[in-house]
């Protein structure tokens, strides 16, 4: 038994503490876990920056994009304690990831950064934590830049969620002042977590992994029972058995164990190994076999659901298979992807991707690039929409190929068409409130509340059609707003819309890559930008080529290529007008006969052009 083991096997249940840190993107989560993991002892001080954000991306970007935990032994006032922090991503498409890290947690450190004060996502991880009934620890972070004001970040804590700012812990993360002061605060303030582990095992799965030796790796949540290697479990969702092969904690890396008890938090795996991701579902109830009477299932996690569809194609076909291998590896650490194979007349085979949102969608799209040296073309993002019949029927069709041809109405079999919308809250500086309110009466928001929370913040509430949201409107906002705004969305529902299929035809036939749905208002403008980009990668041809956008049945924009030709009339000098128009009309002939057998091929560069950004 080691040292550690010995350690942890002697604090009770009483001195554990689980929590996880909850900001908006940006406000140095991360950073403090790094000096929290530092003042325990369990990394050395002045090793790598962040160390809890393990893919390259997250380094890269500077945003955590998966939660990531890891255990900690602190001595407070003589006595040894147990703590289980959770790191959590601070980004909207990421919300998932925090509600389940709340299921793991018995308190929240509420992380606001002084010199930006409160903003969206803190406002919307309040109310998921106050939801679920944990204990908030408020914490300042950043009170060493020049511009910091602390005492506006406390007052707008209690104004807006009634936190007492007599409990508030001023730090700055990056230079580490005061940070010793958080973990006493937390021993005092967050509850230890409750279970007995003398009663039959049961266990949360809360997250999990793929490894390529020891196949899909557990992180759970203990709370009643204790586990060890060699035990025989049972999943309630499944009901598949398995065997466990090792149990441990996250010290910040993999610690096998001997066991793990009631109120721990840790990683399991077994032997034989679990082969499918699929089989993990997160939220699910394990125990061992035969006390599967004995044991109340805990409430399940809700299963995010894709926001987001892009076609990807690969840039030469010859990559298929490659590419397939590495979206799928992927997608075996990313359930929240869904797939589907997709082909296109135009592009070859492919895959339909859906993401919670287009911040993933393009975390998804680097990981390709930069893991797995894949190159491959995206198509521009579209949303689900719903499709009503006149018998009753209701279809949610997410692949714009497959938008109904009839329109609505005129007596045929298509009764309505509807579109997701979404309830958004922004925060901003009154200054910019003009220019917002402009962006989103320009991108068909309606306007649901506007109140000031301080002097000079705002918050503003609109529901917006999740198309305008997936097109850029988040780069569009923080350029309006200078980057002051922030951003927060939840589902609303499905609305009635007169929404139309735009393509694009080459000589009348549809080009199948390049179709989206999009609002009826928005058709023309869209139609127009389309058919200027593309004539700019068509090559000339020897006959006329013609680019149109359609709404529809309706044409919308139009651009013509001239063809090549032979000037028929330079052997001619002083002749008679006649033997000129009849060189002419020949010549027109000879275009017609070759427009009918002609065949136009649109080299691949003309998409890769086109829907490159």
């Amino acid at each position: 038994m080691s040292n550690l083991e010995r350690r942890i096997a002697d604090i009770p249940l009483e001195r554990f503490r689980n929590f996880c840190i909850v900001a908006h993107v940006d406000h140095g989560k991360s950073t403090l876990s790094d000096r929290l993991l530092e003042l325990t002892g369990t990394i050395a001080p002045g090793g790598n920056k962040q160390i809890l954000d393990k893919l390259d991306v997250e380094r890269e970007r500077g945003i955590t994009v998966k939660a990531q935990t890891c255990s900690m032994l602190y001595n407070y006032r003589g006595q040894d304690y147990l703590i289980h922090l959770v790191d959590t991503p601070g980004h909207v498409d990421f919300r998932a990831e925090v509600s389940r890290s709340y299921a793991s947690c018995g308190g929240a450190l509420l992380l606001v950064d002084a010199s930006q004060g409160i903003q969206a996502q803190t406002v919307a991880n309040f109310y998921l934590a106050f939801a679920q009934g944990l204990r908030l620890v408020p914490i300042i972070n950043k009170i060493d830049l020049p511009i910091a004001d602390a005492a506006r970040a406390l007052e707008q804590m209690k104004d807006t969620f009634e936190l007492d700012p007599a409990r508030a812990v001023l730090v700055s993360a990056k230079t580490g002042l005061n940070v010793e002061a958080i973990l006493p605060a937390v021993i005092e303030q967050v509850p230890p977590p409750v279970g007995d582990h003398l009663k039959p095992l049961k266990l949360l799965l809360v997250d999990s992994w793929y490894s390529t030796y020891k196949g899909v790796i557990l992180l759970v949540r203990i709370f009643d029972g204790q586990i060890k290697a060699g035990d025989h479990i049972t999943s309630f969702a499944t009901g598949l058995r398995y065997v466990v092969g090792e149990v441990g904690i996250m010290y910040p890396n993999q610690t096998p164990q001997q066991s793990l008890r009631a109120g721990q938090v840790g990683y399991i795996f077994f032997n034989p190994g679990m082969k499918r991701s699929q089989e993990a579902k997160v939220g699910d109830t394990f125990t061992t076999v035969g006390a599967e009477k004995l044991v109340e299932p805990l409430p399940g996690f809700e299963e995010p659901k894709a926001m987001v569809f892009v076609a990807a194609f690969p840039v030469d076909q010859g990559d298929y298979a490659h590419l397939e291998d590495s979206i799928n590896q992927i997608t075996l650490n990313d359930r929240s992807v869904t797939l589907q194979k997709e082909s296109s007349q135009a592009l070859g085979a492919g895959w339909r991707l859906g993401f919670l949102g287009s911040l993933h969608c393009s975390v998804f799209e680097d990981r390709l690039r930069q893991e797995h040296g894949a190159s491959l073309l995206i198509t521009p993002p579209t949303v689900p929409f719903k499709v009503i019949w006149k018998d009753g029927r209701e279809e949610t069709i997410s692949n714009p190929a497959k938008f109904p041809e009839q329109e609505v109405g005129r007596g045929g079999p298509l009764v309505e068409l509807q579109e997701p919308y979404v309830s958004m809250t922004i925060t901003l500086p009154e200054e910019y409130l003009g220019r917002v309110i402009e962006l989103c009466e320009g991108n068909r928001g309606e306007q649901k509340e506007l109140s000031f929370f301080t002097a000079t913040q705002v918050i503003l509430k609109y529901d917006l059609p999740l198309a305008q949201l997936v097109d850029d409107f988040f780069g569009k906002l923080k350029s309006a707003t200078k980057g002051y705004a922030s951003l927060d969305y939840e589902e609303s529902d499905w609305r009635k819309s007169n929404i139309v299929k735009l393509q694009l035809l080459v000589n009348k036939v549809p080009v199948d890559a390049v179709a989206r749905v999009v609002h009826s208002s928005q058709a023309e403008r869209l139609g127009r930008q389309w058919v200027t980009k593309f004539r700019e990668h068509v090559d000339r041809q020897m006959y006329e080529v013609v680019i149109q956008a359609t709404a529809g049945k309706r044409i919308v924009a139009r651009e013509t290529i001239k063809p090549f030709r032979k000037d028929v009339l330079s052997k001619l000098h002083a002749s008679d007008v006649s033997r000129r128009r009849k060189l002419l009309e020949k010549q027109k002939e000879g275009r017609k006969k070759l427009k009918a057998v002609g065949n136009i091929s649109i080299d691949q560069k003309a998409f890769q052009g086109f829907l490159a950004k």
